[in-house]
């Protein structure tokens, strides 16, 4: 198995919505954003499958080590092989690689987040140094799209959350602010039992309205000539925009259940996006 066809496999097996996004890609951005995912895979499977704190940092210590034999010419894993032409071609910076394991280490120390500010900062390690990399990939001609990038990757990142509210909840994590819980008289309580109170209800339409306020602010900042570039971001908020509506329009029942859209449907909202251009 190729590099490449290790990232490919890695990508399909997940069932992201993201793999959606990449088929309107010409082929050469298509195996370096496949290659990007991958990673994004590998070093998200190490907190998530990791039952020992300790192991999982070992390992993020290894993908460190990795990301510098990456930048200096010397890639080891199947998926630094498949990133070694990407990370020169599109100029995708190691900072970024190295934050999103950053974020990853967030795992391991916090299972609640206090306050917005503090999951803001996790959301931009995990997704919006991603859009960022993913924003050089795509092509841009106006450096305002690296703002437009991070700001789509914190939405997309509240919108994981909201959508994964009881499966976190399952494994002992909250990431929804608990400063915003108590405002909403919303206990960890109410959540680990799977409580879907109207308090609950009030609370995560407020955490939908936010989430939908950050795609307005992304697309509010992303200039008209970079549009058709960035398309496959564009697809993306589709997708998870509309996954939004479903969970607001069915009463925000996120505790006992996983609402996520079937793969037609994520074809044929990419299919409409690219088609608008």
């Amino acid at each position: 198995m190729t590099p490449d066809e290790y990232c490919q496999q890695k990508a399909v097996a997940s069932g992201s919505s993201f793999y959606y996004s990449f088929l309107f890609l010409p082929p050469e951005r298509r195996r370096a954003i496949t290659a990007l995912y991958a990673y994004c895979r590998e070093v998200d499977d190490v907190v998530d499958e990791c039952t020992e704190a300790a192991v999982a940092r070992t390992k993020l210590a290894w993908w460190r080590d990795e990301i510098g034999k990456l930048y200096d010419g010397k890639p080891q894993h199947p998926v630094t092989k498949a990133l070694a032409c990407a990370v020169v071609t599109y100029d995708i910076q190691q900072q970024h690689m190295l934050e999103l394991i950053d974020g990853m280490a967030m795992d391991l120390d916090y299972n609640r987040y206090p306050d917005f500010d503090t999951l803001k900062l996790y959301c931009h390690r995990v997704a919006g140094v991603v859009g960022l990399m993913s924003a050089s990939i795509f092509g841009y001609s106006d450096k305002q799209t690296l703002e437009y990038a991070p700001e789509l990757g914190l939405a997309f990142q509240l919108t994981n959350i909201i959508r994964d509210v009881g499966e976190d909840a399952r494994r002992n994590r909250i990431y929804l602010p608990l400063d915003e819980l108590e405002k909403f008289g919303v206990t960890e309580a109410d959540i680990q039992a799977a409580r879907e109170s109207e308090n609950f209800q009030t609370l995560m339409t407020f955490q939908i309205n936010r989430a939908l306020s950050h795609y307005d602010a992304a697309f509010a900042k992303l200039p008209q000539q970079d549009r058709k570039t960035q398309i496959p971001g564009i697809i993306m908020a589709g997708i998870y925009r509309t996954l939004l509506e479903e969970i607001r329009d069915d009463g925000c029942k996120v505790l006992k259940q996983r609402t996520s859209l079937t793969p037609i449907r994520k074809l044929w909202i990419a299919s409409k996006t690219w088609l608008k251009g």
